[in-house]
């Protein structure tokens, strides 16, 4: 990597793709497939991915800990993506376009979670940020009210 505080750009790169792959596989399955059960074979796909890249990480001698606080933030965000996935599943079997929903719903997602980084964690705040948080809510209403 040429920079290394720019590493996180691969790693970002990847959850995009693999976002973007999860976004468009949900739309396909929606009617094909009932929410219960996309979502438990999405938990079963989780846990043995999970457990091999856990596996692998031992292998090359990672070390593997947790604290108390690292294991309630983790189930946090297990839980969350359950219901993620449970909630793009119904979604897109009410037949909304996949080029409206996942743009809505991910905007929103972003911001949101931008607020909690900035109310929770004290994060910074410019008028940069309030300048792309004022595009991104007029890019919501647009795609809202697109007919």
């Amino acid at each position: 990597m040429p920079n290394d505080s720019l590493r996180w750009l691969t790693f970002g790169t990847g959850a995009a793709l693999s976002l973007a792959l999860a976004d468009f596989s949900v739309k396909l399955a929606a009617n094909r497939i009932s929410t219960g059960l996309g979502a438990v074979i999405y938990g079963l796909c989780t846990l043995t991915i999970a457990l091999i890249w856990l596996a692998a990480g031992r292998a090359t001698g990672q070390p593997q800990f947790a604290s108390r606080a690292g294991l309630i933030y983790a189930v946090g965000v297990g839980v969350a993506f359950s219901f993620v996935t449970i909630f793009l599943y119904l979604t897109f079997a009410t037949g909304v376009n996949i080029s409206r929903a996942v743009p809505t719903i991910r905007i929103t997602g972003i911001l949101l979670a931008s607020l909690l980084g900035i109310l929770l964690l004290r994060e910074g705040i410019s008028l940069r940020y309030l300048s792309g948080l004022a595009l991104a809510l007029v890019g919501l209403y647009l795609l809202v009210t697109a007919s």
